[in-house]
């Protein structure tokens, strides 16, 4: 069952997918508006292929047919992909314009193992007007292949090791919150990319995490609750107690390799320097 906003946002793509002309092949709608899932701060992203690469003008001149208007892009300039901002019906939207060749060396990037969203937005994107690509793309995407999931959990655990784990209370310091953030969001961030290889599930963008790993079977108990209470704990050690706590539950549920085998070790010890410090204040 979809949101009624997911229904509002969708007809307003469609509408958009109809004034593109013949040449763009391939328009399909991705994020919260194909997963059904749009609330009222949602905007609409589209996914827009054609036979041969466009340049960034082109794309501006031909979302400008479409009726969108305050125009704008974003994101690196220059490569193969061209991004155009704008508004329709006062909905924010977004299209991503993709060559065809393009399209086909992004998604055997994914199989490759390069990170990012790709694998995730075509395998839940809902086609507006189609060559049959998307279909061969989800068809390929159905299943997250067991050599990369692994390759992907001993990438994850790569940077919990290899150092002294007394180290982590160097960001623990009084006016080290900025580098404490950075470590703790990017150890969150490998977490969930474990949790969905474990899982053989494409990792998602981090939003709507709660909604999205509550129906995986293979996660560390209160996953997402955890993250959130150790993101916003205001004491950074408790705060690294809680998400090392998550980090050693999420690799203890890994399959062993170089990685994850020294990250269960160092992720320990990483617990007890923590829990000495922690004592005192925890009295």
């Amino acid at each position: 069952m979809t949101t009624p906003h997911t229904d509002r946002l969708l007809a307003v793509a469609r509408r958009i997918a109809d004034a593109l002309p013949a040449e763009a092949e391939e328009v399909v709608v991705t994020g919260s508006v194909s997963r059904g899932v749009a609330d009222d701060v949602s905007d609409i992203e589209l996914l827009v292929v054609t036979r041969d690469e466009l340049e960034l003008d082109d794309c501006f001149a031909l979302a400008a047919g479409c009726g969108l208007t305050g125009l704008g892009t974003w994101g690196p300039q220059g490569g193969p992909t061209k991004r155009v901002f704008g508004y329709r019906e006062e909905v924010p939207i977004e299209l991503i314009w993709w060559s065809e060749a393009h399209a086909e060396e992004a998604v055997d990037a994914v199989f490759a193992g390069t990170p990012g969203g790709t694998a995730d937005a075509l395998a839940h994107g809902v086609a507006l007007r189609t060559s049959g690509r998307l279909a061969a793309w989800q068809e390929q995407l159905a299943v997250v292949p067991d050599e990369l999931a692994h390759a992907v959990i001993e990438e994850a655990a790569l940077t919990w090791g290899g150092f002294a784990a007394a180290g982590l209370l160097t960001i623990a310091r009084p006016g080290e919150r900025l580098a404490l953030l950075e470590r703790m969001v990017d150890d969150a961030a490998r977490v969930v990319r474990i949790v969905f290889a474990l899982n053989r599930a494409w990792p998602p963008t981090l939003k709507r995490l709660a909604a999205r790993t509550a129906s995986l079977p293979v996660k560390p108990d209160r996953l997402v609750e955890r993250i959130e209470e150790s993101l916003t704990e205001p004491d950074p050690i408790r705060a690294l107690l809680v998400l090392t706590g998550l980090q050693a539950d999420t690799v203890a549920l890994a399959p062993d390799g170089p990685n994850v085998v020294r990250a269960r070790r160092w992720l320990a010890e990483a617990l007890e320097v923590l829990g000495r410090r922690a004592q005192p204040t925890m009295r």
